[in-house]
């Protein structure tokens, strides 16, 4: 049976209940005291009669009864099958809107109309669901569209080096296996950022106590090579920011912060500043760097996959485009925010949030 037929039964029977309730009160509360027996009644002050008797009220009650029963039967379906397909109705436009998300449409919105209730929760949940999952298609195919672009660029220079190479077997081979060896690294280190972008996604991490000043003091010393060779002084400092997360991944976000502000700084004299903190709820991991002055439209765009600030990077060190992607994605999959902010100056302030750990009870609960 559908829905709306076992709410009309539903409706109906409880009709029915309710009528068999209040002829039973009737019978025990007021038939019960009639007589059984006729009772004659004589006096000098009253008038001569009869009181009816108990068998004659229900000959007369129960055709009545009957009636009345047939006829909340009848009210209760029809009147339930009514009530049950108004209150269904924003059913149906929810279903119909998930097979239009079944068949791919994702476009389309429910917008039910009429006053907030449970079905108006739910449509708008499930609005706001077709939303999300549109614009996460969305950047599904623009990234395998760029993804696919990017891998293709170092396979198609692959192939037209070993062509040459094939035409012209004279060529040295020395220059042909360095070149080789360049596009090679940049196709692995593409691939090992994609899969530690998907890794992330997917959130396939066990949680562990980190403390963020910690990983920024490991990030920068690792770094600190690559600086001195771009002339990029670091600056560390702040609090101990304790935080849960992984390990790897949230020094792998921090590596790609710092490397970020190194490679897109000033030709001289840059700078990059590294600091953490504390808030009432959260812990704060702040990089910033010396450089140009960015265009507000330029900065919202360069979390997306592939985005180069093009005006910004060193021709010796373009990367793949994945850097602050894989940092924003990582911040996500620790429930947390990645802000940027360009500098009045110059440069870029990148600003990470993570939720900050429940500090830890001793045996005694200290």
């Amino acid at each position: 049976m559908s829905v709306r037929l076992r709410l009309a039964l539903s409706y109906a029977g409880f009709l029915m209940v309710a009528g068999a309730l209040l002829l039973a009160a009737v019978w025990l509360f007021l038939l019960r005291y009639v007589p059984e027996r006729a009772l004659l009644v004589s006096s000098d002050t009253l008038t001569h009669g009869v009181f009816p008797v108990r068998s004659g009220l229900l000959r007369a009650f129960a055709p009545s009864a009957a009636a009345v029963l047939v006829f909340l039967l009848v009210f209760g379906l029809l009147g339930g099958w009514v009530l049950a397909g108004h209150m269904l109705a924003p059913l149906s436009r929810i279903t119909d809107a998930t097979r239009r998300a079944t068949d791919g449409s994702l476009s389309h919105r429910i917008r039910l109309p009429g006053r907030e209730d449970e079905f108006r929760e739910l449509a708008d949940a499930f609005d706001t669901m077709l939303a999300r999952i549109e614009t996460h298609v969305a950047e599904q195919q623009r990234f395998v569209a760029n993804a696919s672009h990017e891998l293709r660029t170092p396979l198609a220079i692959s192939k037209a080096l070993l062509d040459v190479a094939r035409t012209d077997p004279g060529r040295d081979t020395g220059e042909l296996l360095d070149r080789l060896h360049a596009v090679n690294t940049r196709a692995i280190d593409l691939t090992e950022a994609l899969l530690l972008l998907s890794r992330a996604e997917q959130r396939s991490f066990t949680r562990e106590p980190v403390d963020l000043s910690l990983v920024a003091e490991e990030a920068t010393e690792t770094l600190l090579p690559l600086a001195e060779k771009h002339g990029v002084t670091i600056e560390t400092g702040g609090d101990i920011a304790p935080t849960s997360g992984s390990q790897a991944l949230l020094l792998q976000l921090t590596v790609n912060l710092v490397h970020n502000a190194i490679v897109h700084n000033l030709p001289d004299r840059g700078a990059v500043r590294v600091s953490t903190g504390v808030r009432p709820r959260t812990v704060v991991l702040t990089v910033e760097n010396t450089g140009e002055k960015l265009a507000p439209r330029l900065v919202p765009t360069l979390t997306e996959p592939f985005q180069r600030g093009t005006e910004r990077v060193r021709t010796d060190h373009a990367g793949v485009g994945l850097g602050l992607a894989i940092a924003r994605t990582i911040t996500h999959a620790h429930d947390g925010t990645l802000t940027l902010t360009p500098r009045a100056a110059g440069g870029l302030r990148v600003t990470v949030e993570l939720p900050a750990a429940a500090p830890r009870t001793g045996p005694e609960g200290t």
